[in-house]
Parts: structure tokens; C-alpha cells; sequence
């Protein structure tokens, strides 16, 4: 059936469906909207027959790693640490357009690998439906490692997995995407574990001031903030703005700007 008559039931019924298929499955699982719902749902569909694989590397901001960790531990899902230094792969570190093929063919290598060190032969991950419309050249490998998606494969959107995630009782139903930090950075600007902290330092700070949807994307020493329309109006107030400029000034950034055009996915792409 296609995709779009399918009804958001029959979508989660196809995608039960699909991991009982599977039989065992190593889940890479990130603690975003997409994996935890296949977590969630291959959890309680293969119970002991699961384990969460969770990536550990400077890409990736430690809130993510606790709260995946939380995540498993509150559900009695087994977990497995993969740590990752993508820093050690130059096409990674020198940011090309197809960075994000190479980055997650590494990453996905050692994620097979510890799954096949534990027995299980299938490795799924969270890619959804809706992601084959962006730019997202680290789908390819996915693909070439025969790496599994089945939120994709069961025809899910951002959408469906938001509505199945409340419905569930999930704590990420509403929780903003968020890529990794590689992706903050304009193709060209060499990635460095310095640039990476000052990043998610500074998102960190705007999540402090209560900033829901936001970006801090680095150009050189200038830091771009994309956020929504009550974020843009918050960082207007002068003491907040005041704020802010300090801190990023503190952390390295010689200008720090607030896009106009407001948050959006795949700025960088353009």
C-alpha cells in the first residue's frame, strides 16, 4: 500500500510487523525523537531480544548520552557504549560536502561491529520518512552497510512518530531535533574538538535561558543563533542580549549574530 493512504495505526502495525521479522535487533539509539520511539516500540515488541547501541563522541552533546542512558536504564533495555572519535578521520575533520557519508560510514562500522561482539546480526536506526527530502548524503551508507530504518521502511513521518510518541507516554514526543554538532559548521571550516565545545556550550547557554527550538551555527569566529519567533524576542531584551554576547565572547566567538530568517533545518545545505 502507498504510504500516503496508509493510516498512522497502519503504519505503526507495519512497523511491529517489521521488527518481529527481524527477530533480534541492535538499535543505535541517539535519546532523539526517531530512535527512542524505535527503541520504545522494538522493546516492547522483542522485550529480552533488543539492545540499545548509544555513540559516544565529541559530536554529540553529553545531554544526549545521559538522557539515552536514563532512558534505557528506566525502561530495563541493555545498553551498549560505543565510543567514536571521528576527529581521527580527515575527511571528517577537513568538512566537506559529503562529510556526514563519511562520518556516519565510520560510525555505523563500529556500531555493526559491537552488535555482531554481542550476537546480533541486524542493526536498525531512526531515519523517518520525511528525511529523504532534505540533504542528507549519510543516508548512502546506511544503505551500503545494510543498515535496516524501518520508521522509514513503515512509511512514519516526523509527524506520525510525534503523535505515537505522546500516545506511548514517550518524554521525547516534543522534544526539538537536533543534529549532531558537525552540522553547525559551514562546509569548508575545519572541525576541531575546540569549536565543537565552544558550540555546545553555547547551546547549552541557550537552552538555559529557556530557548526551545535554536541553532548556533559557526562561520570562522562568527557565531549565527537561528531560533523561532519567541526566541528571536527574548534575546532582543537588552540584559538577555547583554548576556549572551558575553558569554559567547567568553568562549571564543569574535561576533555573534541572530539570523533574521529565524531556525530552520539545512541552513547549511544552501
Amino acid at each position: 500500500m502507498d504510504d500516503s493512504v496508509r493510516t498512522r495505526t497502519e503504519k505503526q502495525e507495519h512497523l511491529e510487523e517489521i521488527l518481529r521479522s527481524m527477530g533480534r535487533v541492535a538499535v543505535a539509539f541517539s535519546s532523539g525523537v526517531d530512535s527512542t520511539y524505535l527503541l520504545y516500540t522494538a522493546g516492547r515488541i522483542l522485550q529480552e531480544n533488543v539492545v540499545a547501541f548509544t555513540a559516544v563522541a565529541p559530536i554529540f552533546p553529553k545531554r544526549e548520552s545521559e538522557e539515552a542512558e536514563a532512558f534505557c536504564r528506566a525502561r530495563g533495555i541493555r545498553q551498549v557504549i560505543v565510543p567514536y572519535h571521528p576527529l581521527e578521520l580527515q575527511a571528517f575533520r577537513e568538512n566537506p560536502k559529503d562529510r556526514c557519508y563519511h562520518c556516519k560510514k565510520a560510525l555505523f562500522q563500529k556500531v555493526l561491529s559491537a552488535a555482531e561482539e554481542q550476537g546480533f546480526e541486524c542493526v536498525a536506526e531512526g531515519t523517518n520518512l520525511d528525511d529523504l527530502s532534505d540533504y542528507r548524503p549519510g543516508l548512502r551508507d546506511i544503505e551500503e552497510l545494510g543498515v535496516r530504518s524501518p520508521l522509514k521502511e513503515a512509511g512514519l513521518t516526523k509527524a506520525d512518530i510525534r503523535v505515537l510518541s505522546r500516545e506511548a507516554g514517550l518524554p521525547t514526543w516534543e522534544r526539538p531535533s537536533f543534529a549532531c554538532l558537525a552540522s553547525r559548521f559551514v562546509y569548508g571550516e575545519a572541525i576541531t574538538e575546540e569549536k565543537l565545545s565552544m558550540v555546545e556550550k553555547a547551546e547549552a547557554y541557550l537552552a538555559g535561558l529557556g530557548l526551545v527550538q535554536y541553532r548556533v551555527r559557526l562561520h570562522g569566529m562568527l557565531a549565527r543563533i537561528e531560533t523561532d519567533p519567541a526566541g528571536m524576542e527574548q534575546l532582543s531584551e537588552s540584559e538577555v542580549r547583554a548576556g549572551l554576547c558575553k558569554y559567547m565572547k567568553d568562549l571564543g566567538f569574535q561576533y555573534v549574530t541572530l539570523d533574521l530568517q529565524g531556525y530552520r533545518t539545512g541552513s547549511m545545505n544552501l
